[in-house]
């Protein structure tokens, strides 16, 4: 399936960043780990924890009701894909998986949907946010994507056993 043209001249940060490289903008370009037909993974600009990724429909919608079927399935596939290699890159505690819809849900770009995947250790609460307004990411936003690139890649093609990455 050829996947839609993202809506630029709506001047949304998610659908200017999957067709960023047509544009040349190689910052943008540098944040995305992986593409699917209908969806993308990309990496949060700020991340609350190392490996902070967003599942994103390049369609523009603001709600998961709005979702076709087929992005829906596509959201859930690469949403597990998403975890198998955050679970593999970083041999982490948990996740929190999420979305907030709506400014008063936490929304912070309410005009297009995503989902949030924020990796979790035993006893990483982080005082620095809190107190002193600042995060602290002892990993580089270009490591963390040249560490998952292959991960993703590798899952998507079937190197897994799990027949849902390879459908």
């Amino acid at each position: 399936m050829i996947a839609p043209k993202a809506d630029t001249t709506t001047g949304c940060v998610f659908c200017l960043s999957p067709g960023a490289s047509a544009k040349g903008d190689d910052a943008a370009r540098s944040l995305l780990v992986f593409e699917g037909s209908l969806s993308y993974v990309i990496l949060n600009l700020y991340p609350y924890n190392n490996g902070h990724l967003m599942v994103v429909p390049f369609r523009h919608e603001p709600t998961i009701a709005g979702l076709t079927t087929d992005e829906m399935n596509e959201l859930g596939r690469l949403t597990q894909l998403s975890e198998r290699a955050l679970r593999e890159a970083y041999r982490l505690d948990g996740i929190n998986i999420g979305v907030n819809l709506g400014r008063e849900a936490g929304a912070g770009i309410i005009e297009h949907v995503h989902l949030h995947l924020v990796p979790r250790w035993n006893g990483d609460t982080n005082f620095m946010t809190t107190v002193g307004q600042t995060r602290v990411l002892p990993e580089k936003l270009a490591e963390t994507a040249a560490r998952l690139r292959p991960i993703f890649e590798r899952l998507a093609a079937g190197g897994s056993e799990d027949p849902v990455l390879r459908a």
